[in-house]
């Protein structure tokens, strides 16, 4: 074999300073995905003592999730509790997420269509079981799970990131969301758009970096907003491909203005023969 033998003592060294154990990402996953289906999806479930009994398993395979990163049973155990109790009003507010989609998309005829077929609505679900996490200040996991949403829709939210009730995402492919944006209530967003950070140094890393979006805001696709000063007001429309890192007033409409063109095709002038 031609691995070097320095080499494989590096990755074994690195390997012991691990402060946690061994981090399954792939029943993060299955977690991830079985308390989507417990919440949302149609089960073979037909008594309260079998939902229950669902629940006690998600509450096991959290607990093991989170004591291989804390590598404290009591620990682990506390926050596993808090998780669960604040989990009904995470799913209050993914049922208000769900009736928005319903509610403007016409595309949407129902909120069991949504629940199967949306993934805008899917990465919103991972955005605020990862957000709850991370506000439990609970270390790699909710990246893990965000993580898990952009490589499965294309959707990529920090978990760090502040979002409102009713946040709608349409198509949703390419969003990028950073750690320190907030984003008010009622807020549309479409695929392509960017709410970012104007500077990534390292040293603006405890430091606001991202914009703010107020309520009842539209950003159409491909727009751009950088800047942990940047605000866009309330009630304002962001048009599609627009870089902003200024202030935008309330009840504005920014859109980037451009010159198209439109030629009859069919009727092409008659070429020129030269003779010489």
């Amino acid at each position: 074999m031609a691995i070097s033998d320095h080499l494989i003592q590096r990755i074994h060294q690195s390997k012991q300073k691990s402060t946690h154990d061994f981090f399954d990402k792939i029943k993060t996953k299955a977690f991830v995905k079985e308390l989507y289906q417990l919440l949302f999806l149609p089960q073979k479930i037909n008594t309260e003592d079998q939902l229950k009994e669902s629940f006690e398993v998600l509450n096991d395979s959290l607990f093991n999730l989170i004591n291989a990163v804390m590598g404290d049973e009591k620990t682990a155990e506390a926050e596993v509790n808090e998780f669960f109790t604040i989990l009904p009003e995470l799913y209050d507010q993914l049922v208000l997420d769900a009736q928005s989609i319903l509610e403007f998309d016409p595309a949407a005829d129902s909120l069991e269509e949504i629940y199967l077929a949306y993934p805008g609505f899917f990465a919103t679900y991972v955005y605020r079981i990862s957000h709850q996490l991370w506000n439990q200040e609970i270390k790699i996991l909710p990246r893990v799970i965000s993580e898990y949403a952009h490589s499965k829709t294309g959707i990529d939210i920090h978990p760090g990131a502040i979002i409102g009730k009713h946040f709608f995402i349409d198509h949703g492919t390419g969003i990028v969301i950073g750690e320190t944006t907030v984003i008010g209530d009622h807020v549309k967003i479409y695929q392509g758009v960017t709410l970012g950070a104007l500077n990534v140094s390292k040293e603006k890393a405890n430091q606001k970096r991202h914009p703010n979006i107020e309520d009842h805001v539209i950003i159409y696709s491909g727009a751009t907003i950088l800047g942990g000063e940047t605000t866009i007001g309330r009630e304002s429309i962001i048009g599609g491909n627009v870089w902003i890192t200024q202030d935008v007033p309330s009840h504005s409409l920014v859109y980037h203005k451009s010159e198209i063109k439109i030629k009859d095709n069919s009727s092409l002038p008659e070429s020129l023969n030269f003779i010489i």
